[in-house]
């Protein structure tokens, strides 16, 4: 680290469960940020600013105007441009140290299998419930530590899917893709702004937890939020052995 990197995370290196080992290990990660929207927003700009290396902003949609009211990575003069594009831009201005791949395209396996094994860490900021699995899969498929976050109207949730670790369920494990499902858009229900700001900021948290090897993720637990209510429930999660996701990949 030099002397600028040093002043700008010094409030990190002070505390001591982060010190200057956790934070090289920031330094020297990959984070990939599927979704620039509500939830990837803030995840990606707490990334930048606690100094993870290499951001790569996965999302194929431009910015609309509906967008503002929770999008915090964008601003006005962003409307048309790629999120990605204007993602990009708006971490460079908060960190310039930072690397940031922008890639405007609708993630699919084969995409996926080929970027996940290059990450420290996935999070999955989509609103999309297909998505979801085929990230949960190749995350599973290459061991590499998932965090998942979701937002509609007041409601929030969160957990950390860790496949470094055997006993860790996968998203499946706790939403079966085979369930049916309907399938709820913001665009439909609405969403409370800082909902997605919430919950977004603590999938930034759980990653940075799972990069530096500091306290305890959410791995085996789910935390769900009424931010109209402003409580929170916590679930236990298990390992499903009879996943057809994951089972498969514990049994190698």
């Amino acid at each position: 680290m030099n002397d600028d990197q040093l002043l700008r995370y010094s409030r990190h290196i002070l505390v001591d469960e982060i010190g200057i080992e956790a934070q090289q290990r920031f330094l020297d990660a990959h984070a990939i940020v599927i979704g620039a929207g509500g939830l990837g927003s803030p995840a990606a700009m707490y990334l930048a600013a606690s100094g993870v290396g290499t951001l790569t902003l996965v999302d194929a949609d431009t910015v609309d105007l509906t967008n503002l009211q929770r999008q915090i990575l964008h601003v006005t003069a962003s409307i048309g441009r790629k999120k990605v594009d204007s993602g990009r831009d708006a971490i460079a201005q908060l960190n310039p140290g930072v690397t940031v791949h922008a890639v405007a395209e609708r993630v699919d396996d084969a995409w996926l299998d080929e970027a996940v094994p290059r990450a420290t860490v996935v999070l999955d900021c989509t609103d999309n419930f297909a998505t979801r699995h085929a990230i949960n899969r190749a995350c599973v498929t290459h061991r590499v530590p998932l965090v998942s976050g979701a937002a509609l109207r007041f409601d929030g949730q969160i957990s950390t899917f860790d496949f470094r670790n055997d006993a860790s369920p996968c998203y499946a494990c706790v939403f079966p893709e085979d369930q049916p499902f309907e399938e709820v858009a913001c665009a439909t229900m609405g969403v409370f702004a800082p909902t997605v700001g919430i919950i977004g900021a603590m999938q930034a948290a759980e990653a940075l937890r799972v990069i530096g090897g500091i306290g305890t993720t959410l791995t085996g637990r789910l935390m769900m939020l009424d931010s109209l209510r402003m409580e929170w429930n916590t679930m236990k999660i298990a390992r499903q052995p009879d996943c057809p996701v994951c089972a498969d990949a514990h049994a190698h």
